[in-house]
């Protein structure tokens, strides 16, 4: 793994003024696999371990399908806007709409409010754990595969963000999220 910031996206954005700010979101969800294809199981809370990830979570455990490869996926988390958009077949790229229970996308955490696209290079508070942005997470065949639902173009660029912990702590559902400035922590 590297560090979050250390990726090309990210070591570019951490020095960019602009993107989002003055949002607060909230965390809806959290969900782990224990290996690669496994099963996402839900959680009424969690460790996360700054370097390393969530405890019990694939990546964690450096058995994830990605694992081998240098980047951050530390954590990975998705907008609950984006899985309405798709439930609403907004953009209209598939036959209809297409509703994903949570866990089905196959991230981490499930966000509202919170504009991850911008927060590439970012570090932003999710309760008391603290989270700096890699790269956008973009979707693979693998998912649309998983579900036999064509999801891959409506949630390109809308897929979620991969994350390094930089301050490790405990996670809930209901925990507000808010963006950080470099120096606060």
């Amino acid at each position: 793994m590297v560090e979050a910031y250390e990726n090309p996206a990210g070591s570019i954005a951490r020095h960019v003024p602009g993107g989002a700010t003055g949002f607060r979101g909230v965390l809806l969800h959290i969900h782990v696999a224990p290996a690669a294809s496994y099963e996402m199981e839900e959680l009424a809370e969690a460790e996360c371990v700054a370097g390393r990830g969530i405890v019990g979570d694939r990546y964690f455990e450096g058995t994830g399908t990605y694992s081998p490869k240098p980047d951050t996926r530390e954590v990975t988390l998705i907008e609950q806007e984006a899985l309405d958009a798709l439930a609403r077949n907004d953009p209209p790229l598939q036959g209809g709409g297409i509703t994903l229970a949570p866990g089905d996308h196959r991230r981490n955490l499930t966000v509202r409010g919170v504009p991850l696209n911008h927060l590439v290079g970012r570090r932003f508070r999710v309760g008391d754990v603290i989270l700096r942005g890699g790269r956008l997470n973009f979707p693979c065949k693998y998912l649309e595969e998983l579900l036999g639902s064509p999801v891959y173009l409506p949630l390109y660029n809308r897929s979620g963000l991969n994350c390094g912990i930089e301050r490790g702590g405990v996670i809930r559902p209901g925990d507000e999220i808010e963006l950080l400035d470099d120096a606060s922590a």
